[in-house]
């Protein structure tokens, strides 16, 4: 290796000629691999001069009791709200099992990457929990080349190793949520439901529409593409969609939506004309008496925990993925509530 750059998993890996995942059982369970392989990780290891971050490898032994989290920007005080919660439940959950949660803020991914590298090299923290993650996210990639210990918020959307043991995940199932969302409001009498959710390339809002494409398509619904709308999640642009929707003659009786803000925008148009159905549950949603999905955020909390500490899971966890016996990934399921 040349210049300052440190060597990383990949670089053992490649020298070793054997996987990411083969290196990291060599670090953390050796027992499970066989000594052969060990061996040649371990001659690659000492000729690299690779190292993990000390920190790092403390938490599965509970010799630390710090995670970090990033706080995230405020958004729109509706939607947004969710990760606030969400931060809520963590806390109390940690705080019960005597551990800290350690917040920062950063302006974007890179400056995340480096406030990760800052709280690892001062042995601030254990390893961390992500929120907000995206296609391809540079900070999942970073802390598993740095062998750093951590647990995500949503899945690793865009990558191939998603069931990985090094990227252990949690995520509340957005398909299903949407899904069962249309199928009760097409068990209300609708016969043409709409959709309204956020611009393309966002994976947790494409899953949504997802969950209520397939409900549609399994309702022998046609004509689906002049009924899913789409346009960022801002209450005023919200009500712009639907009113074209309205204003252009298409017919639907029911409508389901990515957010709880997206929904508020359509209740402002359509009133109590059609059923609309919302996402998140937010306070706003209880306050105007909005139908929405609930996110089982203390489960959620509760995974990402276990997850982190190399837990069995609780019993509420559920299906496939993220069925009781993976060591991996949390698959949780929402579920409606209803108003009016």
């Amino acid at each position: 290796m040349t210049g300052t750059r440190q060597p990383t998993v990949h670089d053992v890996a490649a020298a070793a000629g054997v996987s990411r995942q083969t290196v990291s059982n060599v670090l953390n369970t050796p027992a499970i691999v066989k000594p052969a392989t060990r061996e040649r990780v371990e001659l690659a290891i000492a000729a690299l001069g690779y190292r993990t971050h000390a920190s790092a490898r403390r938490l599965r032994t509970r010799k630390s009791s710090t995670i970090g989290i990033r706080l995230d920007p405020v958004t729109n005080g509706i939607s947004g709200s969710v990760l606030d919660r969400f931060l809520h439940a963590v806390t109390e959950r940690a705080d019960t099992r005597g551990m800290r949660i350690l917040l920062f803020t950063a302006r974007d991914p890179d400056d995340e990457i480096r406030q990760f590298e800052r709280l690892l090299d001062g042995a601030d923290v254990d390893g961390f929990l992500l929120t907000s993650t995206t296609y391809d996210d540079p900070r999942t990639e970073w802390l598993i080349a740095n062998g750093a210990d951590f647990v995500t918020f949503g899945r690793p959307w865009g990558v191939a190793d998603v069931y990985d043991d090094a990227h252990r995940w949690v995520d509340v199932d957005g398909h299903h949520g949407l899904a069962e969302a249309a199928r009760e409001v097409l068990e209300l009498g609708a016969q043409r439901i709409a959709y309204l959710g956020w611009p393309p390339s966002s994976g947790t809002g494409d899953e949504r529409r997802r969950g209520w494409r397939d409900t549609m398509e399994a309702a022998g619904v046609d004509g689906l593409d002049a009924l899913e709308l789409a346009c960022e999640d801002s209450v005023g642009l919200a009500s712009e969609a639907v009113r074209a929707l309205v204003d252009s003659g298409t017919a639907f009786d029911g409508l389901v939506c990515a957010s709880d803000t997206l929904a508020l925008g359509a209740l402002m148009v359509l009133g109590s004309s059609v059923p609309i159905v919302g996402y998140d549950n937010t306070p706003v949603a209880s306050a105007v008496g909005l139908a929405s999905v609930e996110q089982p955020l203390e489960q959620a909390a509760a995974a990402a925990l276990e997850l982190l500490l190399d837990e069995r899971p609780g019993g509420d966890l559920i299906g496939e993925p993220g069925s009781a016996g993976d060591p991996r990934h949390r698959l949780l399921r929402p579920e409606v509530v209803w108003r009016r």
